[in-house]
């Protein structure tokens, strides 16, 4: 650094020549400011004697080269590290390549072994050629592993054959693997994912480059709990050295189960870490349940036996720092023990991919991107603790949706209806994970936890947009006086139980706090305004916040499992371990697309191809996202408050959340894609007076100022022109003449195209649908409008209320006129939208 910095060009081409203990001075200064102004220069000058013989104007030069050399080595750094991920990623799809060629000739080879063998069987017509075709194929067949006992020996025998199945698994051809549906692996893709395609069970294969070293990553992976949401605990139970370095432990995991309508699954495991020869990291397990003579784990109440086939993790430095990894998940998940519509979670190799193997790997990249970047991360200043918030959010629901005994949870006698299940708790201070003395000085007075919680199948309705509605449009399900209670029983505690009170609702705003590197998580705090008055005893400010956690709103996302909104009451500390009682919706396909595991189903990659449907709907219509036709939704709510209200607290539980149903089961009707294509199952219009009578109003006020007709209905009834408009292909929105003009009217098209209901439409400003430029445009026109009575405006871009940009062909405006030939309000339509 001195020699290269010893001499510097000034302006003039001349060279100048700095002393030793003249570069070491700007060093230091360019620390500390690394593009100083003239007086600071000047400044640097006077005080530092050393440089007191330098002009300032060879100081700036001297500035400008150290900021350029800075920049260049930056910039060789990056690209080296670039460099290094595109060699590292090379040598990983060449093996794959080969080990696909090995596959490939595998399956070559048993093709015309198998053509042969139903060939001989064919031509056989003695019991002696019939002897020797059974003959030939024995030796294909592998005679059962007789059963282990469980002593060291023994256990490190099974350890062992755990690792060559798993390698096998992981880089041969023991499994056949299919690379996942809509998975590109490249430099920046999350990896290699594959699922399997014809063997026992699900399996998921996944490959992928991670920045951190062998030994962290293994610490990582082991730590399941960390990262899976749908682990539950993993208890070492017993744990043993082998000679050659490695680590026996005998587990027991319990998962927990994702719906109401399923029982949560436990394993008895054998881990096994050791190093192979090239210096590779190696975690592999499988299930116990066949080890005699040995320590074994009883079944457990409430959880159902399930099987780990050879499965782990295959850790291998990688030149110039990180690690290549290969991860096989293989599991048999007792897909009997469930009701029959569900069974498709239970017997998709996509979703194990989706929900576990992936779920490694997303970890793994978010901890090495905030190791890589320690000062900007995408989940803010403290990542780990805001992960740690989102671990125990699901974790708390989770907890709530299965109830299990073991947390204290039990069951509230039905009043007939099987609905809605109703769970009480009486000792909640574990479970919801937080100190009950809390820091805003109000000491809880809640001695019990009430659960409320449903399941219930969806048809024909894409789960990433009904819960981003959800997310988006709160007052069209939510309770205003319900979430004061909540928020009351976890700041203070309540005294009284809440009165709903329409209308108080004063709306939502949703501040951003952190999402993860690829955006398919992110966590907000949802601040409710203006809920109304309170009652004296509710100690509550005027505005209260929760913690929420959202996932799967994408429906683009192609790795979507299922669609999560939780959230939870917090206190204006907001401090790391302050108590938090998860609340949600959950909403999973129950058909993921393409799954290669079955070996029944042929995979036919031209059906996998979206092709818009016709008419004015783009390639980003619902319909071409509809991957799914059924989904289950689970829903599950926690109230805390006083044991002596127990009785009144559970019928007001169980009133509101059949409440929530309904409303769900409303948007849901009105979002499912049915209703967003021509012909056959379009809602019927509102067939009020009110909404026939603004009907003929529309048509009449367009008739006047341009001269033609709107719609020719089939007769003259006001019934029939409503109709006609309801049906018609153009948005049509009309919008009150308020000073914030809100929309009050819409038909169908209008309603798909701003992607919301009659009800929620009432929450959507006419600015709103349109960015800057169209606002501009909006503003410029209004006086117009309301002057000569109508405008036509240029195409564009709007926006729809879930943010999707909407572009049209042209708009058309004009004055809706009441009998009094008065201005009622404005009509829109937007001529040929599609979404982009």
């Amino acid at each position: 650094m001195m020699a290269v910095n010893s001499a510097c060009k000034d302006d003039n081409g001349k060279y100048v020549r700095y002393t030793p203990e003249q570069v070491e001075a700007l060093e230091r200064l360019y620390h500390e400011c690394p593009k100083p102004s003239s007086l600071r220069r000047q400044q640097l000058i006077r005080e530092c004697p050393i440089l007191s013989n330098i002009e300032p104007k060879q100081i700036k030069v001297w500035f400008q080269n150290r900021r350029c050399r800075e920049k260049q080595r930056k910039e060789a750094s990056r690209l080296q590290a670039v460099n290094r991920k595109l060699t590292a990623m090379n040598k990983l799809l060449m093996e794959e390549n080969d080990r696909l060629q090995k596959q490939v000739s595998q399956l070559v080879y048993e093709n015309s072994y198998f053509r042969q063998q139903t060939q001989n069987a064919t031509l056989a017509t003695t019991d002696a050629s019939c002897d020797s075709v059974v003959t030939s194929n024995q030796h294909h067949l592998t005679p059962p592993h007789p059963p282990r006992d469980a002593s060291p020996a023994g256990l490190l025998s099974i350890a062992e054959e755990t690792l060559t199945e798993f390698l096998s698994k992981a880089t041969g051809t023991a499994v056949e693997w299919v690379q996942m549906p809509g998975m590109k692996p490249g430099p920046d893709s999350i990896g290699i994912i594959a699922i399997s395609h014809g063997c026992p069970g699900v399996a998921a294969r996944a490959c992928g480059l991670v920045g951190l070293e062998p030994t962290r990553v293994a610490e990582i992976l082991k730590d399941r709990p960390s990262w899976f949401r749908d682990c539950r605990a993993v208890d070492v139970i017993n744990a043993l050295t082998t000679g050659n370095g490695g680590t026996i432990e005998l587990l027991y995991m319990q998962l927990y189960a994702p719906t109401t309508l399923a029982s949560a699954r436990d394993f008895w495991l054998l881990r096994y870490t050791s190093v192979l020869e090239d210096g590779s990291l190696v975690v592999c397990e499988r299930s116990l349940n066949n080890t005699q003579n040995g320590p074994s784990m009883p079944q457990v109440q409430h959880f159902v036996r399930a099987e780990m086939l050879p499965s782990g993790y295959l850790i291998r430095p990688c030149d110039g720092g990180g690690s290549i990894i290969h991860i096989v998940d293989h599991m048999n998940l007792e897909p009997w023990s469930v009701p029959e519509v569900l069974r498709p979670l239970y017997e998709s190799s996509a979703l194990l991919a989706q929900r576990t193997t992936m779920a490694a790997l997303r970890q793994l990249r978010q901890i090495s991107h905030e190791v890589s970047q320690p000062t900007v991360t995408s989940w803010g200043r403290r990542p780990a603790a805001l992960r740690a918030l989102c671990q125990r959010l699901s974790k708390g629901f989770n907890e709530a949706v299965n109830g299990f005994s073991d947390e204290g949870w039990s069951m509230i006698e039905s009043d007939g209806v099987d609905d809605v299940t109703l769970l009480v708790n009486s000792s909640p201070g574990k479970m919801m994970c937080g100190n009950l003395s809390y820091g805003n000085g109000f000491p809880s007075v809640c001695n019990a936890v009430l659960c409320a919680k449903a399941s219930m199948l969806l048809q024909n309705v894409p789960p990433a947009v009904l819960l981003r509605f959800i997310r988006e449009h709160r007052s069209e399900w939510a309770d205003s006086g319900i979430d004061a209670y909540s928020a009351a029983a976890v700041k203070a505690g309540p005294c009284s139980l809440p009165v709903s009170r329409a209308g108080s609702f004063g709306g939502q705003v949703i501040l951003p706090l952190a999402h993860t590197i690829e955006h398919e998580e992110f966590m907000e705090v949802i601040k409710l305004e203006n809920l109304g008055h309170y009652q004296e005893d509710m100690i509550l400010p005027g505005d209260i916040f929760l913690l929420q956690l959202c996932s799967g709103v994408d429906e683009n996302a192609v790795n979507t499992t299922c669609s999560e909104l939780i959230f939870a009451p917090i206190d204006a500390s907001f401090s790391d371990d302050a108590p938090l009682l998860p609340s949600g919706f959950r909403i999973i396909p129950l058909d993921s697309g393409v799954d290669a595991s079955s070996p029944n189903r042929t995979l036919d990659l031209a059906s996998a191809l979206e092709v818009g449907p016709t008419g004015n709907r783009g390639s980003g219509d619902y319909s071409s996202h509809c991957g799914s036709t059924k989904s289950v939704m689970t829903i599950a709510f926690q109230f805390a408050f006083e044991i002596h209200l127990q009785e009144n607290v559970a019928s007001m539980a169980r009133q509101y959340l059949r409440s929530i149903i309904s409303s769900v089961q409303r948007v849901a009707l009105a979002l499912s894609p049915s209703s967003f294509g021509s012909g056959a199952g379009l809602l019927s219009p509102p067939g009020t007076p009110e909404a026939n009578t603004l009907a003929r109003w529309i048509c009449h006020g367009y008739r006047c100022y341009f001269g033609v007709e709107l719609v020719k209905p089939v007769n003259e009834g006001s019934e029939s022109i409503l109709k006609t408009l309801w049906h018609l292909s153009d948005a049509l929105l009309c919008c009150s003449l308020k000073a914030l003009p809100v929309f009050t009217f819409a038909n169908q098209a209008g309603l798909d195209m701003l992607e919301t209901t009659l009800v929620a439409l009432q929450d959507i400003t006419l600015e709103k649908i349109f960015d800057d430029t169209g606002r501009k445009t909006l503003y410029s026109e209004l006086p117009q409008i309301m002057q000569q009575g109508f405008a036509c405006l240029q195409g564009g871009i709007c926006l729809s209320s879930m943010g999707r940009p909407v572009s049209y062909e042209r708009a058309v405006a004009w004055k809706v006129l009441n009998e009094e030939e008065n201005a009622h309000c404005i009509s829109f339509m937007f001529i040929n939208w599609s979404f982009v």
